[in-house]
């Protein structure tokens, strides 16, 4: 009987454990409560300049999402909806309301999630550099069953690597067209490294074969849209057509405004840091 009670302590501890685990939170500053969210394979940290720019008067909550850039990954499927129910029990437990939310790539269709999950509690919304059906990147006329089954493969083609992060060598081929930044394009080669594969199989697949068309009509909050084009120059993208791109697949989202960076790769808090903190700051007011 001592034994069954020693192994149902254990379990209980490590069922305790596991629902602890998820989204760590840094808080810096004091003031308005701004949840800033980050992208597939990034730290919290890439908020980090955007977050002193906001100084003072607000409260910057900087989210490292599990599986990512080091932090523990957790065995969360779907990925994205068990992080929004997580931020969303964060928000809470903190008792946070009248939030603002800043969310980057990946971190910028959670936003939304939870946008349309908390009208009460969200109060402004800042997407940096997201799309709410990426598959249309690659087929125009793609439907979001097709989505899915291009995301199912790119999921079990990721998963074949096995535990294997991948190669260094394409890590910073990457890198170098995400931001113009050379101490940048080391980072993001690190936290690569240090991202868990099958979670970044797991929330690759969900962005690339999600649809989150849907939820725009639910978001009621005022939103900015912060884009990017600049890396897409040579494959003859211009400004004008990418803000076109942009509005084409947010024109369901009631309370829009877009602004585009004349010079920012897809990090844009590192490419454009001065543009992306006056308009947060303009925005955010």
């Amino acid at each position: 009987m001592t034994a069954m009670k020693t192994l149902i302590a254990t379990l209980a501890l490590g069922f305790a454990a596991f629902a602890q685990a998820g989204p760590q939170v840094k808080v810096v500053g004091e003031g308005r409560p701004v949840l800033m969210i980050p992208g597939l394979a990034s730290g919290a940290e890439v908020w980090t300049e955007a977050c002193a720019a906001l100084q003072p008067g607000v409260q910057c909550h900087l989210v490292q999402l599990p599986g990512f850039a080091g932090s523990a990954p957790v065995p969360n499927e779907p990925y994205l909806e068990a992080q929004r129910d997580a931020l969303r029990a964060y928000l809470k437990d903190k008792g946070l309301s009248g939030v603002d939310i800043v969310g980057h790539s990946l971190g910028g269709n959670l936003a939304l999630m939870l946008a349309a999950a908390e009208p009460q509690q969200v109060r402004r919304l800042v997407i940096v550099d997201s799309l709410p059906f990426l598959a249309a990147l690659r087929n125009p006329a793609a439907t979001p069953e097709q989505a899915k089954q291009m995301g199912a493969g790119m999921r079990a083609q990721m998963k074949s690597q096995g535990d294997k992060p991948m190669p260094e060598a394409q890590h910073k081929a990457m890198a170098q067209g995400m931001t113009r930044s050379a101490e940048g394009q080391q980072t993001l080669v690190r936290w690569g490294l240090a991202s868990d594969p099958a979670t970044v199989a797991q929330a690759m697949s969900e962005i690339w074969g999600g649809d989150f068309r849907p939820l725009l009509p639910k978001v009621e909050q005022p939103t900015l849209l912060l884009g990017s084009w600049a890396a897409y120059q040579p494959m003859g993208a211009t400004l004008e057509s990418t803000r076109a791109l942009f509005e084409r697949q947010y024109q369901g989202l009631k309370h829009l405004r877009i602004a585009m960076s004349e010079k920012g790769f897809h990090f844009l808090m590192w490419d454009d840091r001065d543009w992306l903190a006056g308009q947060l700051r303009e925005f955010l007011r």
